[in-house]
């Protein structure tokens, strides 16, 4: 199937967005068989409202927590409260931790 970009008003603010063959492809290939009705700010402003202060994007910041690594004894920061029962590894150890060298 051959795309072209679509001119499309958003359900939510009136205004008009493109919806282009990239985008078009995505969905098909997802399997979704409705274009979108709301304009990229909007969807995300929707996502925003359902999940709360969840976000999808990597690129937010993450609580971190302070740690001692087990295996060289550096300080480091970890994103999830340790555990006294189980060993915390700064990024360089738990790479090779991790890979078994």
């Amino acid at each position: 199937m051959i795309f072209q970009d679509k001119s499309i008003q958003c359900s939510d603010c009136g205004t008009t967005f493109t919806f282009s063959t990239k985008e078009q492809e995505f969905f098909q290939s997802k399997g979704y068989t409705n274009d979108p009705k709301r304009c990229p700010s909007c969807r995300e402003a929707r996502k925003s409202e359902r999940y709360g202060n969840r976000s999808y994007s990597r690129s937010t910041s993450r609580q971190m927590f302070p740690a001692i690594c087990a295996q060289c004894g550096k300080d480091t920061e970890v994103p999830f409260e340790p555990r006294q029962d189980r060993p915390v590894y700064c990024s360089e150890c738990y790479s090779r931790v991790r890979t078994g060298r």
